[in-house]
């Protein structure tokens, strides 16, 4: 799945097209490098998103499709940093 529409279905970010400008603007980092938001999100990524002030940092459990958006967070787990 792409990175873009992971961000979306796991709903850390709430729509494409700004995910789409946030990985553009090199402010996702997978596995330690900036990723586009073309990327081929798999299972163990450790993806880190900065919004602002506050970084999120996660580890992807899934990249299923989810059914509802009460299984976006199953998606992924949140990691400190």
């Amino acid at each position: 799945m792409r990175l873009d529409k992971y961000l979306k279905v796991s709903r850390l970010i709430k729509r494409r097209t700004l995910a789409n400008d946030v990985a553009d603007a090199g402010r996702v980092i997978v596995n330690g490098k900036t990723a586009k938001a073309s990327y081929a999100v798999k299972v163990g990524d450790e993806i880190e998103i900065t919004f602002g002030n506050n970084p999120v940092k996660v580890r992807v459990l899934s990249v299923d499709e989810p059914r509802g958006k009460d299984v976006a967070r199953e998606l992924y787990e949140v990691l400190p940093l």
